[in-house]
C-alpha cells in the first residue's frame, strides 16, 4: 500500500512539476514541445505494449484484455468529445479567466481520473513491477499536461501562485482517483485484469488521438519520431528493471 501510495503520488505530482518552467521561461518552442509531446507517447506506447496488455493477458485471459482495453477506448473519447481542449494554437488571445477557463479545469479534473484509475489497477497487479513502471509512464505524460495548463491559466491573467495551487489540485484528483483504483481492484481481484487493460487502451487512444497528431503538426516530424522511439525504448528498459 505505502509503495502504491508513493507511486501514485509522485506520478500525480509530475504535472505540478511540468508546470515549474514557467518560473523560468515564458515560452516553449514549437520543437522542443513537439520533441517532448513525441518522447512521452513512445514511453506510453511502450508501457501499455510491454507492460499492461501482457500482464492482463496472463491474469485474467483474452476477453477480460479486450473488455477492458474497448472500455478504456471508449471512455477517453466519449471525455474528449463532450469535454473541451486547452487551445494551445490560440492561447495568446487569452485576456481573461472566464467561464469557458473554468469548464477546462474541470474537464482536466475529470481527464485525471481515468490515469489515476489506470496507475492503481496496476499496483494491485500481481506483478509488483508494473505498477512504477506505469507511474513512470502516466508521469510523464502529466509533465507537458501541466506545463500546457500553466500556460493556459497564465495567459488567463491567472497569477502564478494560483494557476501552480490550481495544476496541484488537478494532480491530486489523479491521486485520489489512484487510491480508490488500487483498493477496487485489491478487494475485487477479477477486476485486475479488466483494469490494466482499461489503462493500455486510454493510454493508446490518448497517443493515437491527440500525442502523434500533436507532434506531427508542426513540421518537425522527423526529430519526433526519433523522439518517440528513444521513448519507447527508455520504457522497455525501464521495464527490465522493474518487471
Amino acid at each position: 500500500m505505502e509503495a502504491a501510495l508513493l507511486g501514485s503520488f509522485i506520478s500525480a505530482m509530475a504535472t505540478v512539476l511540468g508546470a515549474v518552467p514557467l518560473l523560468f521561461v515564458k515560452t516553449l518552442s514549437e520543437k522542443w514541445k513537439d520533441i517532448l509531446i513525441a518522447f512521452t507517447a513512445g514511453i506510453m506506447v511502450s508501457a501499455s505494449t510491454f507492460g499492461l496488455m501482457p500482464q492482463s493477458l496472463q491474469e485474467g485471459g483474452i476477453i477480460p484484455l479486450t473488455i477492458g482495453l474497448l472500455l478504456g477506448i471508449i471512455i477517453l473519447d466519449l471525455i474528449e468529445k463532450n469535454i473541451p481542449h486547452i487551445d494551445v494554437e490560440n492561447q495568446s488571445k487569452i485576456r481573461s479567466f472566464d467561464s469557458k477557463s473554468l469548464l477546462v479545469i474541470v474537464a482536466l479534473f475529470i481527464h485525471n481520473i481515468p490515469e489515476g484509475l489506470s496507475t492503481g489497477f496496476s499496483y494491485a497487479s500481481q506483478n509488483v513491477g508494473l505498477g512504477p513502471m506505469v507511474a513512470i509512464s502516466i508521469g510523464a505524460q502529466n509533465m507537458p499536461e501541466g506545463l500546457i495548463l500553466a500556460v493556459f491559466l497564465i495567459n488567463s491573467r491567472v497569477d502564478k501562485f494560483k494557476a501552480f495551487m490550481i495544476v496541484f489540485l488537478t494532480g491530486m484528483m489523479e491521486l485520489i482517483s489512484a487510491v480508490i483504483g488500487y483498493f477496487t481492484a485489491s478487494y475485487i481481484a477479477s477486476l485486475i485484469s479488466y483494469g490494466l487493460a482499461f489503462a493500455a487502451g486510454a493510454m493508446m487512444f490518448i497517443v493515437y488521438k491527440e500525442l502523434i497528431p500533436e507532434s506531427h503538426g508542426h513540421g518537425y516530424e522527423r526529430p519526433s519520431t526519433y523522439s518517440f522511439i528513444i521513448g519507447l525504448l527508455i520504457m522497455v528498459y525501464i521495464s527490465y528493471a522493474f518487471v
